[in-house]
């Protein structure tokens, strides 16, 4: 695979503070928590977060929380490893429950179906889908702690990269089924990003009219043309992921095209692309491809739907402006743009393209590193620094290398002011809502391990306010221009989640994992930095609420998930905020 820099082979290596361990990065299966135990510790963050905790039903005492189901007439206590300011705290060892005649450990299966007993009392919804999606997160985590890797000492930076993006074990820990998977489980190891998946495309040659894509620019599509040079005259090259291409390979409409020579199957075949943690946007060094999977990951089914298609290609159009003048004041942050796709277009019965096949075959071509990686840097993936147990070299653990929490704050300042800034001045300015959660951005360090420059990505959760954006939204077809936009507090609402609640506290929580008395002065380092912006910018109103302490919007992935909604539709609970000046003086002494 080529480099990630401008210049193939000229990047120094990296410092020793990133240099695999003797006996690789990651931690052993046998230093990690159990697949029992990360199941149900996500669990309890779940209910912690959206149904006991704003109902009042649990406690922190002796070293333990107590937490309580009304509904279901269950009280569970788990150990603590540290309290949380936001109340994310880390838990340690078995979950048990009250019985007569003490405390009895409960496995995560009971857990699942106190969980179950407990949502369906408390909304009146059914859900016969939730336990067995439970059982496929807890066959996905214990997948990854028993897959044999080979530690792959790297010493490039794609390499390193790549091995961020592989490295996440556990998922989100504020989702109840954060590893669940559909799909023939054989297919994972061959795919999935956490075996270190890395593979050739399928390659179809298909007649240029049954070709449908669209542009941004007019080199957008050479990604996709150089893969293969063996295309005939009359036909264009479609990549397809190997997997969706065995899913859809019985398609009746695609069998007669391949019978009638209107699609050749040239097989497998140019450089080898890696699975990223998204499982279906793969990279090989230069472009990612985000492609279609019917395979349903954590809530969706990953597929490219039309209007997500279109609206990618619309968003990099509308956004260039804006992006731009983020790029001059910010220069330390960059959007990967999404500048072209390419699909399938196979007349069904009505003579329009048969939708499953447009969607299933739908490539997305996003600009790759090189494009817009600051020389020097190292990207690694937010989610792997920030992950609550080091499984990878990427993790904050391995980026400080012991040291002490002066360097560590140093450390949180210098990234907070490269990742706050630009996202908030993307809504304020041009009413645009980036979707900074930690899978979204990349963190660059550079030689010293220092931030130097974020990365976000994915326009899929880029989304239109629309009173900024009222001429640009008119001109598209309505159905590609609704699923663009959010009203305001809405908007507003996925910001702050995704910048604060998703992204800033969980990097905040690993950092205070190794610094636990620092926990108050990380989040002083988050005020400061929100304040400075609001200082430069005229401290519009919703950002002075939020500086004054006003509570933060967490998305409830547990009720979502439960009652079937599409991420689009979540709602949120509101968690008490660490931000407000007093809260800050009581526990240090100052508001600095």
């Amino acid at each position: 695979m080529p480099s990630l820099t401008h210049s193939p082979g000229s990047a120094p290596k990296l410092s020793t503070s990133f240099e695999p361990k003797p006996k690789g990065a990651a931690l052993s299966p046998a230093e990690l928590p159990t697949a029992d135990e990360v199941v149900a510790h996500t669990l309890l963050n779940c209910l912690l977060r959206e149904v006991s905790g704003p109902e009042h039903q649990s406690v922190v005492t002796d070293g333990r929380l107590l937490l309580r189901l009304p509904r279901r007439g269950v009280l569970l206590r788990v150990a603590l490893r540290r309290t949380s300011l936001l109340g994310a705290h880390r838990f340690t060892g078995p979950v048990s429950e009250q019985r007569e005649g003490g405390w009895r450990e409960v496995d995560w299966r009971r857990l699942a179906e106190y969980t179950h007993d407990e949502l369906w009392l408390r909304t009146g919804v059914r859900n016969e889908e939730f336990l067995e999606q439970i059982t496929s997160s807890h066959a996905g985590v214990t997948t990854a702690l028993t897959t044999v890797r080979t530690d792959r000492a790297p010493d490039d930076r794609l390499s390193v990269y790549l091995a961020s993006e592989q490295s996440l074990m556990f998922g989100h820990r504020f989702h109840p089924t954060p590893k669940a998977r559909t799909g023939d489980p054989r297919a994972w190891s061959a795919y999935a990003p956490e075996a270190g998946a890395a593979f050739p495309l399928r390659h179809l040659a298909v007649r240029s009219h049954l070709i449908a894509e669209e542009l941004a620019d007019p080199a957008a599509v050479a990604p996709l043309d150089r893969q293969r040079e063996d295309v005939p005259d009359g036909y264009r090259l479609l990549p397809a992921h190997p997997w969706q291409y065995e899913t859809l390979g019985e398609h009746p409409a695609l069998r007669a095209a391949l019978a009638a020579g209107d699609i050749l199957d040239l097989g497998p075949g140019g450089r080898p692309f890696a699975a990223t943690a998204s499982v279906r946007t793969l990279y090989d060094g230069e472009t990612f491809l985000k492609f279609s999977l019917n395979v349903r990951i954590t809530n969706c089914l990953r597929k490219n739907s039309s209007y997500e298609l279109s609206g990618a290609i619309a968003l990099t159009r509308a956004l260039a402006p804006a992006l731009a003048d983020l790029a001059e004041r910010f220069p330390g942050s960059a959007v990967l743009r999404e500048p072209a796709y390419r699909t399938l277009a196979l007349p069904g019965p009505d003579g329009t393209p048969d939708r499953a096949l447009l969607e299933g075959f739908g490539v997305i071509v996003r600009e790759g590193l090189p494009r817009r990686l600051a020389p020097g840097t190292t990207p690694l993936l937010a989610a792997a620094v920030a992950d609550e147990y080091p499984t990878g070299a990427a993790h904050i653990s391995r980026l400080l290398g012991g040291a002490d929490e002066q360097r560590a704050l140093d450390w949180w300042s210098a990234y907070l002011d490269l990742l706050l800034p630009p996202v908030l001045a993307a809504y304020f300015d041009h009413g645009l809502v980036l979707e900074p959660h930690l899978q979204n951005v990349l963190i660059c360090i550079d030689g010293d391990g220092m931030p130097a420059q974020v990365l976000f990505r994915d326009l899929e959760g880029t989304k239109l306010v629309p009173e900024h954006h009222a001429d640009t939204l008119a001109a598209l077809p309505p159905e590609v221009a609704g699923p663009l936009t959010y009203d305001a507090q809405r908007g507003w609402d996925r910001v702050v989640y995704c910048l604060l609640v998703n992204h800033a506290a969980e990097l905040l929580a690993a950092l205070a994992d190794l610094h636990p008395q620092a926990e108050a002065a990380l989040w002083c380092r988050v005020r400061e930095a929100l304040r400075s912006y609001a200082d430069r910018s005229g401290c519009p109103p919703r950002l002075a609420a939020l500086l004054a302490g006003v509570p933060l919007p967490a998305k409830a992935n547990l009720l979502t998930r439960w009652e079937r909604k599409a991420d689009r539709e979540a709602g949120y609970v509101r968690l008490s905020s660490p931000l407000a000046k007093d809260i800050l003086r009581d526990t240090t002494g100052s508001t600095r």
